[in-house]
């Protein structure tokens, strides 16, 4: 037998931004029986997840995490340089997506500060523990520090430089002639930094020889114990305790008040 008829009807359009379509078959079977059968088709614009909508998906996968660390893609130990090179890497690999960019930029900024924030911290813990150990030691001790200050940074590389150098001097031109002028200057030079603080050059003239004397004593009895094989042959005893007084000499002059 012939296939009878074919009916087609619209269906009722479906949900805003969606056009829905469907065919009803009608055929007649052998057995003289009606079969329906549909189908169907639709198209969503701006769903989610398929058609235009793609466009405006996240390029940046990670740019939702709550952890800074997860958004750059490295460990919470990492360092700076690290974590820098994990930023510049990103923010070139997606340049011109802007709430990507924006979501790196965030993240490494907060990575910063908050490392900022520890060093601080931890600097400001380290003073505090620095003053109530001096807090709870002994009398004395208390009173042996009246006599020490700590100068800037500035103050002491310089002095360190002017000894090392002084000492240098020295071990260059040991073999040849003992260290007599360079000690003579060592003691100069420290008297000079201790009479710019105490503002008494008799004061600081027994500052300066008291020190030297004392670190003349220490290397004498520190020499004889270095091996022979740890320093060159040239060095004698007598330049070996010069050096321990140029160490002398540059913690007086410099941390003495």
């Amino acid at each position: 037998m012939q296939q009878a008829a074919f009916l087609a009807r619209p269906l009722r359009p479906g949900p805003r931004h969606q056009l829905g379509w469907a065919w009803a078959e009608a055929s007649v079977t052998a057995g003289g029986r009606l079969r329906l059968s549909r189908c169907s088709a639709s198209l969503s614009v701006g769903a989610a997840g398929g058609g235009h909508g793609d466009e405006h998906a996240p390029l940046f996968s990670r740019q939702q995490a709550w952890d800074p660390y997860k958004i750059l893609g490295v460990d919470h130990d990492a360092s700076e340089e690290e974590i820098r090179s994990a930023r510049n890497f990103l923010l070139k690999q997606y340049a011109g997506h802007e709430e990507t960019e924006e979501a790196i930029e965030g993240a490494y900024e907060k990575i910063i500060m908050k490392s900022y924030s520890h060093r601080k911290k931890s600097k400001i813990n380290l003073k505090s523990k620095i003053k109530k150990q001096v807090e709870e030691s002994p009398s004395w001790f208390k009173a042996m520090l009246v006599f020490f200050e700590v100068p800037s940074a500035e103050i002491i590389s310089r002095r360190l430089a002017l000894f090392a150098f002084i000492a240098g001097w020295s071990i260059v031109t040991s073999a040849e002639t003992g260290p007599t002028f360079q000690l003579a200057l060592s003691i100069v030079s420290c008297i000079y930094f201790l009479n710019e603080k105490m503002k008494n050059l008799s004061r600081a003239s027994a500052t300066g020889f008291g020190v030297f004397v004392g670190g003349w004593i220490m290397g004498s009895l520190l020499a004889p114990m270095v091996p022979a094989s740890a320093v060159p042959h040239t060095w004698s005893i007598e330049l070996l305790s010069s050096l321990v007084a140029y160490v002398f000499l540059f913690l007086g002059c410099t941390f003495l008040k």
